[in-house]
């Protein structure tokens, strides 16, 4: 007779080390789900992230690698009208050698107290639900974060984000559209200057 945790066991085993596993999108009954989990938590397959959470960690000498807090956080804020801002969206492009003590994050919606190592601000801009994180980062940035954030200043950001949206990294439009519902005016400001420095550089047509 085929054990009802089967399939949830099967799924666990299945996905890639360095990923997370939700309780809720395993296969079969939410007893088996929560069953497979607890086993593999138990063997040490699976770290315990929060409830209904875990992360499969690569095994080293030391035991399983555990996720950074900004991964947690991205898990579990998903990816919609999220990204970093800071120095955590400085570094998103490369832009500086500083490491925040906690990362910064932004949502668009309700900031969540269950996190932790994570500081996490909101943004009331729904349009910024259509982008990635890397986008939300210009825009962060943009709003003034680059003038102590960034280590090489204004050029050097201007290089970077050009390059993201020449390699396909970075949707000028989408982005744009979204700059529209922004409050800023040192976002708009800083956005016409950007724009201009794209299309003389020949980043952007």
């Amino acid at each position: 007779m085929r054990s009802p945790t089967g399939a949830a066991t099967k799924a666990v085993k299945a996905v890639p080390a360095g990923s997370f596993v939700h309780t809720s999108h395993l296969p079969g009954s939410a007893a088996a789900a929560a069953s497979a989990v607890k086993r593999a938590h138990k063997s040490g397959e699976l770290v315990k992230v929060r409830r209904g959470l875990y992360f499969k960690g690569a095994k080293t000498r030391y035991g399983l690698t555990r996720p950074s807090a900004e991964a947690v956080a991205l898990e579990v804020l998903g990816r919609a009208g999220v990204g970093p801002t800071g120095f955590s969206a400085a570094r998103a492009f490369g832009l500086t050698t500083q490491v925040p003590a906690r990362p910064a994050l932004v949502v668009t919606g309700t900031v969540p107290t269950s996190l932790t190592g994570v500081r996490v601000s909101k943004r009331n801009n729904l349009r910024r639900l259509a982008l990635r994180p890397l986008e939300i980062a210009v825009l962060e940035l943009l709003r003034g974060d680059w003038e102590t954030t960034v280590d090489d200043g204004w050029s050097a950001m201007s290089t970077a984000v050009g390059n993201a949206v020449a390699g396909g990294k970075l949707r000028w439009r989408e982005l744009s559209d979204a700059a529209k519902g922004e409050r800023s005016p040192a976002l708009r400001k800083n956005l016409i200057r950007l724009t201009e420095d794209l299309q003389a550089s020949g980043m952007l047509a």
